[in-house]
This record gives C-alpha cells, structure tokens and sequence, in this order.
C-alpha cells in the first residue's frame, strides 16, 4: 500500500510538473498554425543549410518549453515548411537554452555561471552538430503518417477571433492527441523511480566515465521537466562528478521516458533510434572533455 501511494504521489508530481509546458507548447502550436503561413515561414528560415541548423539551434532561446512541450511545437514547424534539420536543433535547445532553465540551473548550483555555462554551451554544440548530420543524412520531414486534426483553409482571409477560436480548438485537439502519451511516461517513469534503486546506480558509477553514463540513464528515468532538474543535479554534487552533472542536465532535456513516448507519436521509429543514439554520444564525449 505504501508502495502504491508513494507511485502514486510521484506520478502526479511529474504530471503536475510538466502540464504547465505542455498546454504552452500546444498553445504555441495553435499560434502557429492560425497566424503563421508557410510563405512566412519561408522567409524566417535561411536557405543555407548551415545558416538554417545554426537558426534552429538558437530559436530555441526564445520558447519556455521543457522537453514534452516542444514536441507539439515542432511537429506543427514541420507541417509547415521547416526543414527538419532546423527544427531537430530547436528541439534539442529549446529546452535547456532559454532564459528560465538557464536562471534555474544558475539558482540551483549556489549562483554559480560555471554550471549554466556547460549546460547553454555543450547544448548549444551538440544540437549544432547533430543538425548537420541530419541535414545529410534526410530530406523529408521523417513524420509519421497521419490525418490533420483540422482542415484550417484561407487561414489568412479569417478575422482574428475566428483565428483566436481556431488556435484555442487547435490547442485542445493536440493537447488530446499528446497527453496521453504524457501520462504513460509519466506512470513509467514514476515506476521506475520506485523500482529502481538510486543505491545500485551508484554502484555502477565509479569511473568518471560509468559515472556520466548512470546519471544519463538517472536523467532518462527521473524523466524531469527542464525547469526543475537542476536542483535535483545540485542535490548529487556531493556523489557524481561535475562531468557527469553536466550529463545529466544534458540528457535529460533531450530525452526522457514521457518525451520519447511523445516522439514515437510523432516520428518515424528507425529516425527516433538514430537521433537518440546521436545525443548518447554526442552528450557522453561532452561530459567527458569537461
């Protein structure tokens, strides 16, 4: 029974947690889709492939979504024209680069910029390079295959409430058609917090290099918003190294159980492998040059 509530308890906590970005990163995809074209979207995004990853990379810092909320919103750029080389970066960013994580992380490691720094610039770096990659790698937008919620047509000769109503029903049908997947993550990765010991991770992690990978896997499974993770890293520095902190922050914001779920509703499965495999290597060789 104890057991039970204790699940219970820290499944409602990450649902809680993570709501508030969720309904944000809805909302934002409703925003998009009523007020901005595909020809708009043509002159934001730059045509050199380079100049594009570099754009997606840094957009990012002005969204306040964690790693579930950017989901939504990245599958409406996509629908709309985006290149899924510029829009992997942003997804990948989006989450640790903009102003509240990064005032968070800085609050939770004693005001300290050493922290904020690692995590902005390897982030930074790591969705830089991973864009690249995918600009050769792929040409289509690697989206599952799947009917529109709405038919939104003439968007551009509609009033603003009748495009204010439209963002708001578009918000609602895609809140919907992720939120589910929110809530398995969520159990799942509240699961795994009962049922995996922190004890036997730290076993595991005696080298610098095992001790990166366990706060990778640490990160995966606590499955924490982007927003709060920092104070839970802060609470390890007396355990792990500062590498594999750095890790941890890293990781976590890129992929966890809940946002992966949200990934396999929205991305080819073989392309969700690949980009996954990527951010293990590329976040594990960061956290070991710092």
């Amino acid at each position: 029974m104890a057991t039970f509530l204790q699940l219970n308890t820290i499944f409602i906590s990450i649902i809680i947690e993570a709501l508030p970005f969720v309904l944000i990163g809805v909302f934002i995809s409703g925003l998009i889709q009523m007020f901005v074209s595909e020809q708009m979207i043509a002159k934001i995004v730059p045509k050199n492939k380079i100049l594009a990853v570099l754009y997606g990379t840094l957009i990012g810092a002005l969204f306040p979504a964690c790693e579930c909320g950017i989901i939504p919103i990245v599958r409406r750029l996509l629908k709309k024209g985006v290149p899924l080389y510029a829009a992997i970066p942003f997804m990948l960013t989006g989450p640790i680069i903009n102003p509240i994580v990064l005032f968070s992380t800085y609050i939770a490691f004693g005001n300290s910029w050493d922290m904020v720094w690692y995590r902005g610039g390897l982030a930074f770096i790591i969705a830089f390079i991973i864009g690249l990659i995918i600009s050769f790698q792929y040409k289509d937008t690697q989206l599952l295959e799947e009917p529109e919620l709405q038919c939104h047509h003439d968007e551009a000769k509609k009033s603003f409430t009748q495009k204010f109503v439209g963002t708001l029903n578009h918000a609602i049908d895609e809140f919907f058609s992720v939120g589910k997947y929110l809530i398995i993550g969520a159990f799942v990765a509240a699961s795994m917090q009962i049922f995996v010991k922190t004890s036997f991770l730290l076993e595991l992690g005696q080298t610098k290099a095992t001790s990166s990978l366990v706060m990778m896997g640490l990160s995966f499974v606590l499955s924490l918003c982007s927003e709060a993770d920092a104070f839970i890293a802060a609470s390890f520095r007396g355990t792990f190294t500062t590498s594999s902190l750095v890790a941890f922050l890293l990781f976590g914001a890129m992929v966890d159980i809940k946002n992966l779920l949200m990934m396999l509703s929205t991305f080819k499965k073989k392309f969700i492998m690949t980009l996954i495999i990527y951010i293990v290597i590329f976040v594990f060789i960061s956290s070991m040059l710092v």
